[in-house]
């Protein structure tokens, strides 16, 4: 029993970053009240199948640790801006093939992983936070295209849910704080329940037991610059689940090395694929259960599997998928702008210790939040280039992840600043 309550304590605080994430895309999308219930549901239970994957320990795959999975904030935007020129499909197929490659090159991430030191995964987490924000403020004012866009009513309930997660964060501690977002989440709910600005009728038409189905949005398409940009976020996921790792190995007072790492990063890269196939997400280790082991001080691997069953088991009931469903655009909105703005926050977080380090570091984050930004704003800049090199310049989310990298090689990992450096130190020499 208690084993169980406390697999559910971790349930609840990642459970926001769980059905949000479904919400958000399927709403940008423009998906059915039936699609996006069932888009709910189907990440719900895949949140579980790769978090038991993760937990579990075998040849080829699984951490050993007891890590929560869940779908990755970085992806948002990206798969927004896939959709909205692909299709669903699109997302579909980018998600696909990104996981494949995950599970293909696992032995090599740990090599990979020095191209995407704090100042590339600050940078491209503090751009995807910043191009977010417009997909709050639309949903705040009720929605793009609303007929009472921007009413005083939507207002209302969008900084009336944003006000009471404030609160929440400031007067209270422990875990009602980790889980804040959810607790306005349901007070705005209710509230507009009061204000008759609540529909039920998703709720009245989902089934109560459904079978998960392959390629439910139907079968994937594969292009280049949208398999290019999921994989650049998968590769962002897989550097904060690697800090995941070592910070809940250090919790267990447990040594992680190479072979370690690459069943993990074969794990994610499972999941992923899964979720291709399934119709989900891509996903990353959540750092808020971290927070929480750190908090309960309990540690084991049975009380996250505990955890990754009742997902699945929720997963096939779409009934409590179709509830978050009914959570009115304003209120959502509101939610969001919390969010996303700790996703900057976040970002701003990972940046401020390698700004401080060196004046390249400041360049590097300065052009590529520039070319982020800028390409985000115009698109239509590089147009008049071949379409091999509009693969990398299609959105402001890879055209800034590039610029890091790039940028980043110049500056840290190029023969000429190693040239340099000898230079300089000859110098000191004489």
């Amino acid at each position: 029993m208690k084993t169980a309550a406390l697999g559910f304590q971790h349930l609840l605080a990642m459970y926001t970053g769980a059905v949000l994430i479904p919400l958000i895309v399927g709403g940008a999308l423009g998906l059915s009240s039936a699609q996006l219930t069932y888009l709910v549901a189907i990440d719900i239970l895949m949140c579980g199948v790769a978090t038991i994957l993760q937990v579990l320990r075998t040849k080829w795959f699984g951490i050993g640790l007891p890590v929560v999975l869940g779908c990755t904030f970085t992806a948002i935007g990206p798969m927004i801006a896939i959709g909205g020129q692909y299709g669903i499909s699109g997302i579909y197929g980018s998600i696909l093939a990104s996981g494949l490659l995950v599970v293909l090159l696992a032995r090599f991430f740990g090599k990979m992983v020095r191209f995407f030191p704090t100042v590339v995964t600050g940078t491209v987490v503090t751009v995807i936070g910043i191009t977010l924000i417009p997909e709050a403020i639309k949903n705040m004012g009720g929605g793009e295209g609303a007929s009472d866009f921007g009413s005083g009513l939507n207002l209302f309930l969008a900084f009336g849910t944003l006000a009471i997660i404030i609160l929440l964060y400031r007067f209270t501690s422990g875990f009602t704080k980790a889980i804040a977002i959810m607790l306005g989440l349901v007070a705005g709910t209710i509230i507009a329940a009061f204000l008759g600005k609540l529909d039920f009728s998703a709720v009245g038409e989902a089934d109560i037991f459904h079978m998960v189905e392959p390629f439910y949005f139907g079968m994937p398409t594969f292009h280049w610059s949208a398999i290019l940009t999921m994989t650049l976020v998968a590769m962002v996921s897989v550097v904060e689940s690697t800090g995941v790792y070592f910070a809940v190995s250090d919790m267990r007072n447990e040594q992680l090395d190479e072979k370690d790492l690459a069943r993990g990063y074969r794990s994610e890269g499972l999941a992923i694929v899964l979720g291709g196939i399934f119709n989900a997400f891509p996903y990353t280790a959540f750092s808020q259960n971290v927070g929480l082991m750190n908090m309960t001080g309990v540690k084991s691997r049975k009380v996250i599997l505990t955890t990754g069953i009742m997902l699945i088991v929720l997963g096939f009931i779409p009934k409590i998928a179709a509830i978050t469903t009914i959570i009115p655009t304003p209120v959502l909105g509101g939610a969001m702008l919390a969010m996303f703005g700790m996703v900057i926050a976040q970002g701003i977080k990972m940046l401020s210790p390698v700004i401080q380090d060196s004046a390249e570091n400041s360049m590097i984050v300065a052009c590529s939040i520039g070319m982020g930004l800028g390409v985000t704003a115009v698109p239509e800049l590089f147009t008049a280039l071949p379409s091999g090199v509009q693969i990398l310049t299609s959105n402001g989310i890879v055209a800034g992840s590039m610029t890091a990298i790039i940028l980043n090689i110049v500056f840290h990992a190029s023969p000429f600043k190693h040239e340099a450096e000898s230079n300089v130190e000859t110098k000191k020499a004489s």
